[in-house]
C-alpha cells in the first residue's frame, strides 16, 4: 500500500498523521511518499518521519520524497 503525503513540508501535520498511522498494524509495511514544493521544509519532514518510522516501526515503512510540481505524478502513482 502507498500512502502519500502532499504537503509534507508541514512537519507537525505530518509527524502527526503518519506518526498515528505507523502505530496501527495495517500500515506498518506501507511505502510512504513525502511531496511537497518546499525543498527545506520537505527534507525536514523526511528525517522526522524517517527517524520515526526507525524508532516506533522497527523500520518496516519504505520513506520516500518528492519534490517540486515536476514530480507530483510519481509522488501520486499508485497511491
Amino acid at each position: 500500500m502507498k500512502i502519500t503525503f502532499v504537503g509534507a513540508g508541514s512537519t507537525v501535520f505530518a509527524k502527526n498523521v503518519l506518526g498515528d498511522t505507523m502505530l496501527c498494524e495495517d500500515f506498518h509495511d506501507t511505502e510512504i511518499a513525502l511531496y511537497d514544493i518546499d525543498s527545506e521544509r520537505l527534507q525536514e519532514s523526511y528525517l522526522l518521519i524517517s527517524a520515526m518510522n526507525e524508532n516506533i516501526n522497527e523500520g518496516r515503512a519504505s520513506i520516500s520524497k518528492f519534490l517540486g510540481v515536476e514530480n507530483r505524478r510519481a509522488a501520486l502513482e499508485n497511491a
